[in-house]
């Protein structure tokens, strides 16, 4: 069988070496890694070309959302993401665009866990505990958090949109604002009231603009632009 090669490059800094990012083009045999998915190719590469090439990987299933990184342009989970060598003959991978890199791949994702912290991603109750009791919900009311609670939190979304860009210091981003319609309209939360009024720091929603690229590249097919309007509403009703 004809031997066939596709290359990819991937972006590369250490902050150990006094080096500007770079790029590591290996060229691959189209037989050795034919329908492979990204992150397979990433260990293909790391074990058989360079072994300090790093990257986040952990469940391999799509559940975690460590190995979230820019594939081709477009932010996906690399362990869900395919590669067909048959219309491309290069593929590009670089970490999450616009957050601070680690090493390699892995971006810092400091700020974007403590702006989940702030929304207090647990239910809040204001019951007397003091006795055993279930907190029970409708089928009704758990069907109203389908579509919220299949975020894993990769990041994927927030970091395809151009205004949690320039703002990550104050506008929450897709993903965290999608986590908070989940825990507001949660049947079993007492906290509805409180939650709204830390959403009602309008800067905290208002800088989406609506222009959908958290949609289109969220891996679990989820709608957070969509989520975000709704939530534009709720704040709107209640101040």
């Amino acid at each position: 069988m004809n031997s066939r090669f596709f290359y990819v490059r991937i972006y590369r800094w250490n902050p150990y070496l006094s080096l500007k990012p770079w790029f590591n083009i290996f060229p691959l045999n189209i037989n050795d890694v034919n329908h492979l998915m990204v992150l397979d190719l990433l260990f293909f590469i790391k074990n058989n070309y360079d072994s300090t090439i790093t990257f986040r990987r952990s469940c391999r299933e799509g559940i975690c959302g460590s190995c979230s990184m820019n594939i081709n342009g477009i932010n996906a989970l690399a362990c869900l993401k395919s590669f067909d060598c048959k219309f491309s003959q290069f593929l590009t991978i670089y970490p999450l665009p616009h957050m601070l890199v680690l090493k390699d791949l892995v971006c810092d994702l400091t700020n974007f866990y403590n702006q989940y912290r702030l929304i207090k991603p647990w239910l809040i109750q204001k019951k007397n505990n003091s006795k055993n009791w279930e907190n029970l919900q409708s089928k009704l009311d758990r069907f109203s958090l389908d579509g919220l609670y299949e975020c894993i939190l990769c990041a994927c979304c927030s970091a395809s949109c151009p205004s949690y860009w320039w703002n990550y210091d104050k506008y929450l981003g897709p993903a965290i604002l999608l986590q908070t319609y989940k825990w507001l309209i949660d049947s079993r939360d007492s906290a509805q009231k409180e939650r709204l009024i830390f959403l009602s720091n309008s800067i905290r929603i208002s800088k989406c603009h609506g222009i959908t690229n958290c949609t289109k590249v969220c891996p679990k097919n989820l709608n957070p632009a969509q989520i975000i309007n709704f939530l534009k509403y709720f704040s709107k009703i209640n101040n």
